[in-house]
């Protein structure tokens, strides 16, 4: 008898050393018994002292990478990580919009640990409007909360009311 696996599309950057993105999100998505397909948005240049350049992959080559994906194998679930530019945001928001999945997971990427920004500001708007929406779950950190709620959240004892409101 075969064994039936989740698929989860991961739609992300690549991290070089394999501690963000794609490979760590492949990497967590077999940990859990999953099986994991993956969309590449933008390629890093980048180890553990920092993202050095990026280069985004052109909209119709992630649209295709994600088409190609759902269109054979299929997603019970998609995480989405770094978009970098308003474009890119669209696109994946178009894509979802026309897939059959009911499991999204959005990671706002914004900034890398060492400070690189890795989410336009303008895309920042284009990502509270086009994607937020369509995401079951949203996993920002502190500070892309701030961000995604133009506001600074004071402290533990706010996070709940923060939570809600991103809601």
């Amino acid at each position: 008898m075969k064994k039936k696996y989740n698929i989860v599309l991961t739609i992300a950057g690549t991290d070089s050393c394999g501690g963000a993105g794609v490979p760590a999100d492949i990497k967590a998505i077999s940990a859990c018994g999953c099986y994991a397909s993956c969309a590449v948005t933008a390629v890093t240049v980048q180890n553990t002292l920092g993202v050095k350049a990026v280069h985004d992959i052109p909209s119709e080559i992630i649209s295709g990478q994600i088409k190609a994906v759902l269109d054979d194998i299929g997603a019970d679930s998609i995480k989405i990580g770094m978009l970098s530019k308003s474009e890119t945001v669209r696109t994946v928001a178009q894509a979802i919009r026309c897939a059959d999945v009911k499991n999204i997971v959005l990671d706002p990427v914004m900034v890398s640990t060492s400070g690189h920004r890795l989410l336009s500001e303008e895309a920042v708007e284009v990502l509270k409007k086009e994607l937020l929406p369509l995401a079951t779950i949203i996993t920002p950190n502190v500070p892309e909360a701030e961000v995604l709620l133009s506001k600074k959240i004071l402290g533990q004892n706010e996070t709940e009311k923060c939570a809600e409101e991103l809601a």
